[in-house]
């Protein structure tokens, strides 16, 4: 494998983690305030339909990733009020919130394009374009490193940097103010929250609202960024390994980011086999796609250090009277 094979893998390995990054750290939200949310897939999914059909009809891609956002809100709304208003099994919420979008999005799609459940192909607005970052033009003569910054670190679309500066500003927000200090409480010892007089469903909605807008900016990326429009389950299980990703990451943020490039490299090695064949290995694609589950499973073994999840995760909060 020479140079240049290896940075158009490292290239696609970024564009493939970008989604998975934006609904990990959704997931890392919901979860550290203590609401499991298995519908990231179905909330991806509706952002995607969302974006690809306002972007066409628009010709904004703008437009078509707020319409992203706003679906994704009205699902992650939805589970909100099933989980944490009404009490309910938030594993079963999710699930349906999943099956819901599979055949929603495809039943809209479908009533206004007529095309199969897709949208019509998106072109110039519609689409994200590329940002070129300072120097990079200059910089691709430098042996080595220019092309590493020409070819991989620049040219992408914006939403890529976005999903990267949202690691930080996460870790931020979690470990270094009040708001972080009572979510990551909230889905330790909800009781306690309650006791310092701060509401528990208000902050628990806030990380679900908060997963609804990352959600929304994964589906939008897919839609207008890595992929030309929408298309029928296109999220294709990105959602469930998103989740796979967080449990490996043990619900850190910059942990999350190194998973979710991970996962994003095995998925660009599945894309691109003759790469291994080329350094005489030959793994079945398949093997590849069930890497990130396998290596969830060895963590949740306890072979790779504990993964242990909030405390209160899963278990809607009754207040004591």
């Amino acid at each position: 494998m020479d140079y240049a094979t290896f940075l158009q893998l490292l290239d696609t390995t970024l564009r493939l983690a970008t989604p998975l990054l934006f609904a990990c750290l959704a997931g890392l939200y919901s979860e550290r305030a203590g609401i499991f949310d298995i519908g990231l897939e179905g909330k991806m999914l509706m952002g995607a339909m969302c974006a690809g059909t306002v972007a066409y009809l628009t010709g904004s891609v703008w437009l078509g990733a707020l319409a992203a956002i706003v679906g994704s809100l009205l699902f992650a709304l939805v589970h909100g009020l099933a989980s944490i208003t009404f009490r309910g099994n938030q594993l079963i919420s999710g699930v349906a919130l999943n099956f819901v979008a599979s055949g929603i999005t495809v039943l809209v799609a479908l009533a206004l394009f007529g095309q199969g459940g897709r949208t019509p192909p998106l072109e110039g607005g519609a689409r994200m374009g590329e940002v070129t970052l300072p120097f990079a033009d200059a910089l691709r003569s430098v042996p080595i490193i220019g092309p590493l910054y020409a070819d991989v670190i620049s040219g992408h679309p914006l939403l890529v940097y976005v999903g990267i500066a949202l690691v930080p500003a996460t870790w931020w927000l979690l470990y270094r103010t009040r708001f972080g200090l009572r979510l990551r409480a909230v889905g330790e010892n909800p009781a306690s929250v309650d006791t310092a007089g701060v509401s528990v469903a208000r902050l628990r909605f806030a990380a679900v609202l908060i997963a609804g807008i990352l959600c929304g900016l994964a589906g939008a990326y897919m839609a207008t960024g890595l992929q030309a429009g929408f298309g029928r389950e296109m999220t294709a299980g990105r959602g469930y390994i998103a989740l796979a990703a967080l449990i490996f990451a043990k619900w850190r943020p910059w942990h999350a980011l190194w998973a979710c490039l991970l996962f994003g490299f095995f998925q660009s090695l599945a894309l691109r086999p003759d790469v291994l064949q080329s350094v005489g290995l030959r793994v079945p694609v398949p093997v590849l796609d069930a890497l990130p589950y396998i290596l969830t499973v060895i963590v949740l073994a306890g072979l790779v250090g504990k993964a242990v999840p909030p405390r209160a995760g899963g278990e809607p909060y009754v207040k004591e009277r």
